[in-house]
């Protein structure tokens, strides 16, 4: 290894990128770095109706790159397929690979029960949850046992890369590419850079880094950690929320959650989620509630404010209060002010609510919605309508425009949304309560719409301009 490093760094840097990911593997694969004892790993494998090629992809990569004492068992869950590939098909298949078990639920019981019917038959001491439509590279399970090992209160998780859902071919992420978890208060789960108060930590590239949430489908944990946590909230249906649950539990219970950047997991991105909603009823939203109960303190209510309110029927949360009393865990507060430091508090916002203008007419709102696909668009006007959703924006102490982790954005041409990075320049807008007026810090120039109230621009300021004049909702000046 050594000989090829000196190889390597004596050539024409053309590349250095590529330099950067050999000496990030470099650093993965060194003598020493993992623990020779480790644990042995049950690797959960849930599936419904998934593809022939891309199931056994998925095994026989866990097979091929996994040392074969570090796999205990892989157990595939059936969550009740009805395609006949998946029936006597895989059962013969199968039963060439002594350590792969197939577990047949009698009814669709969706992705968080098929979990926990796999975690119930496992044997192994360490739990490892992967999708049916991953690819395991070479040395991806060493890292994430050697953190457990070392302390088994530590739930790990790979760097996912993509799999390209087309061609199938596989997307190699550098450690420089690597993200952590987060979630906006929607409570949907997002990736967001590595904060420069966890870059300060590490030495280089190769270290895990701690993540506030998961993205829940790729992990490992010791089983009785993950006992000791309750698992999975029973009153959960089929799929949503059970990631950030996990996460909020760990890191308030006494875990520690990181993504560890010499473990490497390919990962195909449905367009679509396959998981129905039965009768109407959203269970994504129902999760999300109980897990507002459970976790969320009096931060609760800013998840609230998005669905009016609307609690619905989400059942009994007391055995899961309980665990938590039981458990002596520790207050969101303390996980927001220690773990998420970066996610912004609606109730710090100076303004929350409609944005109107105030020209002729009155009814005209800021409209945008805030999805990973609407970024970099023009942020859009709508008559006003007092739902929240597309209209609900915060106005920071500082200065930003926001809708969660998007930022309104001007750089000379259209009022764009942008992730906000918290520097002001092209996101700081100075609003003057007197005047109405919205002025761009760094242009100096005012947000207007046209005429015919069909899209923003910016202007010159003037004081007459009633196309100028906007009232924020709930604007508290003494928040300043």
């Amino acid at each position: 290894m050594i000989g090829k490093l000196l190889a390597y760094l004596v050539r024409p840097f053309h590349d250095l990128s590529t330099v950067h990911q050999f000496l990030h593997s470099f650093r993965c694969k060194e003598p020493g770095r993992y623990l020779k004892d480790l644990p042995p790993t049950a690797v959960i494998i849930c599936f419904h109706n998934e593809a022939w090629s891309v199931l056994l992809r998925t095994v026989h990569s866990v097979l091929d790159r996994s040392p074969e004492h570090l796999i205990q068992e892989i157990i595939l869950v059936d969550d009740f397929s009805d395609m006949p590939h998946l029936q006597r098909q895989l059962e013969d298949y199968m039963m060439n690979y002594p350590k792969v078990q197939i577990i047949r639920a009698q009814k669709r019981e969706g992705l968080i029960r098929a979990r926990l019917l796999g975690a119930a038959v496992a044997k192994a001491p360490v739990l490892t949850y992967l999708d049916s439509h991953c690819e395991c590279t070479e040395g991806w399970l060493e890292p994430l046992l050697d953190r457990i090992a070392r302390d088994s209160t530590t739930v790990v998780c790979p760097v996912i890369d993509v799999i390209d859902d087309t061609t199938l071919e596989y997307h190699w992420r550098d450690s420089g590419g690597v993200n952590v978890g987060g979630f906006d208060w929607n409570l949907q789960f997002n990736w967001h850079a590595v904060p420069e108060r966890e870059k300060k930590r590490h030495k280089n590239s190769a270290e895990p880094v701690w993540s506030p949430t998961m993205a829940g489908g790729l992990f490992s944990i010791d089983r009785a950690f993950f006992e000791r946590l309750g698992t999975y909230d029973s009153g959960f249906d089929i799929w949503g929320g059970e990631n950030l649950e996990l996460s909020f539990k760990t890191w308030m219970c006494g875990g520690t959650l990181e993504i560890v950047p010499c473990s490497h997991v390919g990962h195909i991105f449905r367009k679509r989620s396959p998981y129905k909603w039965r009768s109407g009823v959203n269970v994504l939203k129902r999760n999300s509630i109980r897990l507002s109960e459970v976790w969320l303190d009096e931060y609760a209510k800013y998840y609230y404010q998005r669905i009016g309110h609307d609690k619905g029927n989400y059942g009994d949360v007391s055995e899961r209060k309980a665990l938590r009393k039981k458990l002596g865990c520790k207050s969101f507060k303390w996980y927001l002010d220690n773990v998420y430091p970066e996610l912004f508090i609606p109730g710090e916002a100076v303004a929350s609510g409609e944005v109107r203008n105030l020209g002729e007419g009155g009814n005209t709102c800021l409209d945008s919605p805030a999805r990973k696909a609407d970024l970099h668009k023009p942020a859009v006007l709508y008559p006003c309508h007092r739902q929240g959703g597309n209209q609900y924006w915060m106005l920071s102490k500082t200065g930003e425009i926001r809708r969660d982790e998007s930022c309104l954005d001007y750089s000379g041409t259209d009022v764009i949304l942008y992730p906000c990075h918290g520097s002001k320049g092209n996101q700081q807008w100075i609003y003057n309560s007197k005047t109405k007026q919205i002025r761009h810090g760094s242009s100096d120039k005012c947000l207007a719409i046209t005429e015919s109230k069909q899209r923003l621009i910016m202007e010159e300021c003037s004081p007459i301009a009633a196309r100028q004049r906007w009232s924020f909702e709930n604007y508290d000046p003494s928040k300043l």
